[in-house]
C-alpha cells in the first residue's frame, strides 16, 4: 500500500484530499493508500448528515477561529486539535481482505493499527460500539467511513493531547447522548495519551502510528499525483470550501 507522509493543512485540504484518494483509487489510477495528516487552525469536522448547528458551537468555534467543514463520511461531529490530534485515513478496495466486506468488521481491520499502537504503549485498549477505540474504558480515537464502488474511504482520530477544554466548548454533546454512554460530561467520556499518563508530541505520535500501519498493512511511502492534487482543488472549490456545503443542515 502506499503511504503519504504527514500533511499540515487547513480541513478543507484535508477533506478533499482524502475524497480526491477515494476518487483516484475508484477510476484505477491510484493503489490503496494509508496516510497521516494533521490539522491547522484546529478544526471541525462534522458527518455527513449532521445539523451544524445542532451538533456545533458555531459562535464559540468563530470567536476562537476555529473553522468548521463537513465530511463525506458519516458520524459525529469531532474537534481535531492541531497541538494534540493526528487523524489517519485509509482509502483501500473492498477485495483487499474480507473482513472488509463486512461494515462492522472493516472498521476493526482498519483501525486495528490504532489498537496496536496503544498497546504498544502498554495501555489496554480495544473496540467499543461500531466505530470507538478506547483507552482504560475511555473513548481516544473514532473512525468515519464511507463506500462507492468496491472503495472504502475510512477516516479516524488518535487524540495524544487533545485539549478537552476546548473540545467540550466547541461540540454540543447532547445529555442525552451522555446518559447512553453511561456518563455525565465529556471529561468521564473521553481520554488522551497525557491523560492516561503517557505525553508525546506530534512527530512521536506519528511516528508511532506510521510503524503500526506499516506493521499492518506493508507500507511504501509514495505522494499525491498531479491527478490527485487537481481534483482536491476543484472539490475545495465545490464543495469543502463551499459555506453552502459546509451549513447544508
Amino acid at each position: 500500500m502506499r503511504f503519504i507522509p504527514l500533511i499540515v493543512a487547513r480541513p478543507e485540504v484535508q477533506m478533499a484530499i482524502d475524497e480526491a484518494i477515494m476518487l483516484a483509487r475508484i477510476e484505477g489510477k491510484v493503489p490503496d493508500t494509508v496516510r497521516l495528516y494533521a490539522f491547522s487552525p484546529s478544526s471541525v469536522t462534522i458527518g455527513r448528515f449532521q445539523s451544524v448547528r445542532h451538533d456545533v458551537n458555531l459562535e464559540e468555534a468563530r470567536r476562537l477561529r476555529i473553522p468548521v467543514v463537513r465530511r463525506i463520511t458519516g458520524g459525529g461531529a469531532v474537534f481535531h486539535d492541531e497541538f494534540g490530534e493526528i487523524t489517519y485515513s485509509v482509502v483501500i478496495g473492498e477485495d483487499f481482505h474480507p473482513a472488509l466486506k463486512n461494515v462492522e468488521t472493516s472498521y476493526r481491520y482498519l483501525g486495528g493499527p490504532i489498537v496496536d499502537a496503544l498497546e504498544e504503549l502498554g495501555i489496554k485498549a480495544g473496540f467499543s460500539g461500531l466505530n470507538d477505540i478506547v483507552a482504560n474504558g475511555k473513548k481516544i480515537s473514532g473512525s468515519a467511513q464511507t463506500r462507492r464502488r468496491g472503495i472504502i474511504l475510512q477516516h479516524g482520530t488518535f487524540m495524544y493531547s487533545t485539549r478537552l477544554d476546548v473540545l467540550s466548548k466547541v461540540l454540543r454533546v447532547s445529555k442525552e447522548k451522555l446518559r447512553d454512554k453511561g456518563v455525565s460530561s465529556i471529561w468521564e467520556r473521553v481520554t488522551t495519551l497525557e491523560r492516561e499518563g503517557i505525553k508525546l508530541n506530534r512527530w512521536e505520535a506519528y511516528e508511532l502510528l506510521k510503524e503500526s500501519f506499516a506493521r499492518a498493512f506493508g507500507l511504501e511511502e509514495g505522494a499525491l499525483t498531479d491527478y490527485e492534487l487537481g481534483l482536491a482543488e476543484k472539490l475545495i472549490e465545490e464543495r469543502y470550501g463551499n459555506r453552502e456545503w459546509n451549513e447544508m443542515r
